[in-house]
């Protein structure tokens, strides 16, 4: 987790390292350590039922063909378009019915009828449009750090990467690329 919005959470359960792409929704017990992650960020949410794995899976591949249309991204191929994209994340607000509530004096929070994993699917997508449909569209960005798929909201106007390790690993890449373009045209 990177303190990121939950729709951008979502879209980052999809990530790589140095032995590749992973998905950290590939099973039921991958999504279930994910709502445990973010459960928190969800209190007031009736307790678990069953997890809609293929649910949460179409969301998040529907956001991140989304993002990749905000930030024009070109790291991976679509298999949505943007057209099918808007509707899965339509449907996805529709999965469950939730509603705000205020506890006093100032704190929102979200409360619904259904099981937790159905209530939090529809309260993401919520939370996509908002993004999406919203002033932080233009703050979403790629991470474009050497093998990273990442996404993340720019909260500085300096921020380029997703964390400070692919800061570094992007940095380390640029030096590596100058010193050695510097060592090529010396022999030529």
């Amino acid at each position: 987790m990177l303190g990121e919005p939950l729709p951008v959470e979502l879209m980052n359960t999809v990530w790589a390292d140095r032995d590749g792409v992973h998905d950290s929704l590939d099973s039921p017990a991958g999504l279930a350590d994910w709502l445990a992650a973010v459960r928190p960020r969800l209190p007031h949410l009736p307790e678990s039922g069953p997890l809609p794995l293929a649910e949460f899976r179409r969301l998040r591949d529907a956001l991140r063909v989304l993002a990749a249309a905000v930030t024009e991204d070109t790291r991976s191929t679509r298999e949505l378009d943007v057209e099918s994209a808007v509707d899965v994340l339509n449907a996805s607000c529709a999965y469950a019915p939730n509603w705000s509530a205020m506890t006093w004096p100032d704190t929102l929070t979200k409360i619904a009828a259904q099981p937790f994993a159905d209530a939090a699917l529809s309260i993401i997508a919520e939370e996509a449009v908002a993004l999406f449909a919203g002033p932080d569209r233009s703050r979403l960005r790629a991470c474009y750090a050497p093998t990273c798929v990442l996404f993340f909201i720019r909260n500085h106007p300096r921020r380029e990467w997703c964390s400070a390790s692919c800061g570094n690993r992007a940095r380390v890449a640029r030096h590596y690329r100058r010193h050695h373009a510097d060592s090529e045209q010396g022999r030529s």
